[in-house]
């Protein structure tokens, strides 16, 4: 990676993608500190410590900000708006047959999808904003809360919420045209690390702990160094399933076309393990952050009945019904997406109208059923891969009592993803401009 990072920098327009990448991250952290108008800050600051312990949809907003949520700056949406715009645009793809159609009619249907995917976007952006707003009103955080001068605030807070979350859309399609990487996973990438002094931080506090008092705080100088040695084994295990894949065989048959003779080569159809992502978990924690959210809501009021309050004990992020459901779900929704992205069927008939075949398998039916068998195995695997390194935090957090972690296994995975996929870009750029002539 270091050599091809370096052989990149060499070459003047892949420097100057990589360059403008960086300016764009830039520009991004600047616009993660600073904080909308008419704000009570050092009020905010006591309220979102409480957020960040809460384990609530917040706090994973929050994550994924890079801590602007916590602080209601400029990029306090940050791109969630959009990832979850994507989202309902590949369901309702799936789900609406103009859509559907749409998606299928080359360049001029991406990009009308694109353009709704835009609105949806500045839409769940607006709505976010709106509810964040009353969020803090409600809790005495905005300077003014009646008359005039309140409607003007409103407006003020909210626009600036939802022309933060435009502008950081803005910049990652500007990264897609003039930087290296996928925009949008620069910017999350961004995010992540930018909690990463938080997580050094708290290693730290209990490296401190063990020191200022070794006779109840020994176990630390054990567990702060295993904890990092796991996260370097995740990153390895990471990178081997993301290049993990399954390979289907395909043969296409010879067809003659006038005195020419085409077909005949053997190729194969990669499936990869880990082809659903970090979707599976997003969905996952996304729902089971809705107990906590509705707590954290509630307030005191939550732990008055002992029912409610043994229920979100036993929803809390390190509770064990939250680790059997987030378990289930990661399953059930690996299944999901990979069933609204593949289509056996499509892709038997795609092999048939192209005279390819399985070897061993007879064309039509027998092949669809051959590749759904595939691709269930496949999913079960990469399933499973997903819930190991997503439970692997809260498990090691409740063992040792190390429970307040931010970088949790969504955010390693989101982390080394976007790192190899960017690597993957640059190796790219690179063939394309070191390619042998005739004559060398």
């Amino acid at each position: 990676m270091f050599n091809t990072m370096k052989n990149a920098w060499r070459i003047p327009d892949i420097r100057r993608k990589i360059l403008f990448t960086l300016f764009v991250v830039i520009v991004f952290r600047f616009g993660s500190v600073i904080p909308v108008p008419f704000l009570n800050v050092e009020s905010l600051k006591t309220l979102m410590e409480s957020v960040n312990e809460s384990g609530s949809m917040l706090s994973y907003i929050n994550m994924l900000t890079g801590g602007a949520f916590s602080q209601a700056t400029l990029f306090a949406m940050g791109i969630t708006p959009y990832i979850n715009s994507s989202i309902i645009m590949q369901l309702l793809t799936v789900a609406i047959p103009a859509l559907e159609r749409m998606s299928k009619e080359g360049e001029e249907g991406r990009k009308k999808i694109g353009a709704i995917t835009r609105y949806v976007t500045v839409l769940l952006g607006l709505i976010q904003g709106i509810f964040y707003f009353f969020y803090l009103k409600n809790s005495g955080i905005t300077l003014y809360r009646t008359g005039a001068p309140a409607v003007f605030t409103a407006f003020v807070i909210v626009l600036a919420f939802t022309a933060g979350t435009a502008l950081l859309m803005w910049l990652g399609e500007q990264i897609n045209e003039k930087g290296i990487g996928n925009g949008i996973s620069i910017i999350l990438f961004a995010g992540i690390i930018a909690r990463m002094p938080t997580t050094i931080g708290q290693l730290w506090a209990y490296l401190r702990a063990a020191f200022e008092d070794p006779s109840n705080y020994a176990r630390y100088f054990v567990l702060v160094p295993l904890f990092i040695v796991l996260f370097l084994i995740v990153i390895w295990v990471i990178i081997y399933m993301n290049d993990a894949e399954r390979r289907i065989p395909v043969q296409y048959a010879k067809r003659v076309v006038g005195r020419k003779m085409y077909g005949g080569q053997s190729t194969y159809i990669p499936i990869k393990v880990g082809m659903s992502g970090v979707m599976p978990i997003i969905f996952a924690s996304s729902i089971l952050s809705i107990p906590s959210t509705i707590k954290f809501f509630m307030g005191d009021s939550a732990t008055k009945s002992s029912f409610w309050n043994g229920f979100f004990n036993a929803l809390s992020t390190s509770g064990w019904l939250y680790s059997v459901l987030y378990f289930i779900l990661i399953i059930l929704f690996a299944y999901f997406y990979i069933t609204i992205q593949y289509n056996p069927i499509e892709m038997a008939n795609n092999l048939r109208q192209n005279n390819g075949g399985i070897p061993g398998i007879r064309p039509g039916r027998p092949t669809s059923d051959f590749i759904a068998r595939i691709l269930s195995r496949i999913t079960l695997i990469g399933a499973l891969f997903l819930a190991f390194i997503a439970l692997l935090p809260i498990i090691y957090g409740n063992l040792t009592g190390m429970t307040n972690m931010t970088m949790g296994g969504t955010s390693v995975i989101i982390l080394v993803g976007v790192a190899l996929e960017t690597v993957k870009q640059i190796e790219s750029q690179l063939m394309l401009r070191h390619y042998k002539g005739f004559l060398d």
